[in-house]
């Protein structure tokens, strides 16, 4: 048999090496050399080799093309054929799956990188909490990095040298003094690290690495998947949560990504619009890798999913890795002594000192100045408190002197308003019991809640990143998000597609408008007709196309080594022998019959 022969890269081009750099979680750099058809997997291995990780299922790298839009580097697939920017290669090492609880992490050093990258998504704001959490996390980072406070060693404002927030104020900062000299004292940073953990994955923010878009009406919406299954967040509330148990696919085409679940026992879909058609696909991916590895119960039950119902159309994905409950059997296996874990000291950690203007454009998530600075929070606090103070104290003028009956008036006076504030605080703590009561519910989780008092806008989500200096990203970092939010609000091609969404809604609308018309019964069986119709002329024209074929294959003599290679083989010999031979004799003998009747006749 004659094989057919594809072209083949040549040895020099593989053996051609590629360098690669890998930015860590705590900004430090690793470089290495791979070859042109080195697989995403070895890349992988070799930081985690680096860290001495063995709890690597959680993490991936990360990656931009020349539009600016993220990737996750498969594991798959060569490396070169997914980069296609310029050598040498930049990329992030990131988690890619936050664990739904920290506390079955097995190792101290998967809890580190952990923390490192939480640090880093309250940094750029996609971990949006309320106040006291703030204040609570920020404690924790200020123990697991400086440790116990020493007042012969700490400066008053010592706070204000960590940048731990993009809206730092100094109320937040104080309250962040108190945690840390009250609560925190004594822990040593693997404890401190693991109490940010455990508070950070109560959070409604927690593990969500937003996407960007637009919903049905043109509102601006970030898309997130957690362990708990898929959000949506708008202004500061989470609108939407839609647990893996109720989400039945997704799927996109060109810009619009669909969500389709249930929820309340009524099938539901949900449509967004994205800014490009990469960033829709990257969103799909994204969707099935986050579904499949918090949903499956082994990795066997994966499946490959395609982007669209349509029969040969759209793209194909499949999650290759293990999912959470793998990984969390696996880590609870592990036997070897606990590594030592290198942490960053003091004055090296992001959140230390301000970045300078090259560390900004390094990094691989900018952080947009989307607030006020720090400065102008802390002086606007402080107007605030030093009206709060002046309102505190009465500057009334002194009086020459006062009768006892106005003295036993104002005590009075006094005593009432005392009790009317008690109770309002009575009121405000019943309401608040109440509040958290409802929250815990699980029949309203799915509904909207306040996340926080602020809007859920992150840095980082703006604009996709490494920004390098040779890409002319510089104007954008620096634009604000409320110009981003605007340009893509006036973006006409969004526009067009929101009114094309409309019209099709009209149309379903009236679609099922017609149905309920009893006039339109006998138009519902014509057309079933014409389908019936097509079928069968579809599958006659297949069957005089392949009865062709056949016949050739079974009864012609050529000498082709393809024909000569199928006649051999043990299925197509008992297909011949056992029934088509038998066939053949029978429709033979029916037309000797039939021709001696006619000649008879």
């Amino acid at each position: 048999m004659k094989m057919l022969r594809f072209r083949s890269p040549s040895i020099s081009s593989l053996t051609q090496e590629v360098q690669c750099t890998v930015r860590l979680l705590d900004d430090s750099e690793i470089s290495c050399s791979i070859q042109r058809d080195t697989k995403g997997q070895f890349l992988l291995d070799h930081v985690c080799n680096h860290y001495s990780l063995l709890e690597k299922d959680y993490f991936g790298i990360r990656y931009v093309d020349p539009e600016k839009q993220r990737h996750w580097l498969d594991p798959s697939k060569p490396v070169v054929k997914q980069m296609k920017c310029q050598q040498p290669y930049t990329m992030c090492f990131r988690v890619k799956f936050y664990p739904q609880e920290p506390i079955k992490i097995k190792e101290e050093l998967t809890r580190y990188l952990l923390y490192l990258q939480l640090k880093r998504d309250v940094y750029h704001g996609r971990l949006l909490c309320p106040f006291a959490d703030a204040a609570y996390l920020g404690a924790c980072i200020v123990q697991a990095e400086l440790g116990d406070y020493d007042p012969e060693e700490h400066p008053a404002d010592y706070i204000s040298d960590f940048k731990l927030f993009p809206k730092q104020s100094l109320k937040l900062e104080r309250k962040i003094m108190e945690i840390h000299q009250n609560e925190l004292r004594g822990q040593c940073p693997a404890l401190a690290e693991l109490n940010l953990l455990q508070r950070a994955h109560t959070l409604d923010t927690y593990g969500v690495d937003p996407h960007p878009c637009k919903d049905f009406t043109g509102s601006t919406a970030f898309l997130g998947f957690t362990a708990r299954g898929f959000v949506v967040f708008q202004g500061n509330k989470r609108i939407h949560l839609l647990k893996w148990a109720d989400v039945s696919k997704f799927k996109f085409e060109g810009k619009t990504f669909y969500v389709i679940g249930v929820q309340r026992e009524k099938k539901l879909v949900l449509t967004f619009h994205t800014s490009t058609p990469a960033a829709c696909k990257h969103l799909w991916k994204c969707a099935v890798e986050n579904q499949a590895f918090y949903k499956c119960a082994k990795s066997s039950q994966i499946k490959t999913v395609s982007s669209s119902s349509i029969f040969f159309k759209g793209s194909r994905f499949r999650y290759s890795g293990r999912v959470a409950k793998e990984v969390i059997e696996a880590s609870s296996k592990i036997q070897r002594e606990p590594p030592v874990v290198h942490r960053s000291q003091f004055g090296q950690s992001r959140s230390f000192t301000s970045l300078s203007h090259k560390q900004l454009i390094m990094n691989m998530e900018p952080l947009l100045p989307a607030l006020s600075s720090s400065r102008e929070n802390r002086d606007s606090s402080a107007d605030n408190g030093l009206s709060a103070l002046k309102d505190s104290v009465h500057l009334s003028p002194l009086k020459p002197s006062v009768t006892p009956e106005e003295v036993e008036m104002e005590e009075r006076e006094n005593h009432v308003q005392e009790r009317r504030e008690d109770e309002a605080a009575n009121r405000t703590r019943v309401d608040e019991e109440r509040r958290e009561i409802h929250v815990d519910n699980e029949d309203e989780a799915c509904s909207a809640l306040t996340i926080s008092d602020t809007a859920y806008s992150p840095c980082a989500s703006m604009v996709p990143t490494p920004v390098e200096e040779s890409q002319g990203g510089l104007d954008l970092l620096f634009q604000s998000p409320a110009r981003l939010l605007k340009e893509l609000h006036a973006d006409p091609e969004m526009q067009v597609e929101l009114q094309a969404e409309r019209e099709r809604e009209l149309a379903r609308e009236a679609y099922r408008q017609s149905l309920c018309n009893p006039s339109s019964g006998r138009q519902q069986m014509q057309a079933c007709l014409r389908s019936a119709a097509r079928l069968v002329v579809m599958a006659t024209g297949l069957l005089m196309i392949l009865l062709p074929l056949l016949l050739v294959l079974l009864e012609s003599d050529l000498d082709i080594s393809f024909l000569h290679d199928i006649r051999q083989t043990p299925e197509f010999e008992q297909f011949h022998y056992e029934y088509y031979c038998p066939l053949r004799r029978w429709f033979l003998c029916k037309l000797e019959l039939m021709t001696e009747q006619l000649w008879g006749d």
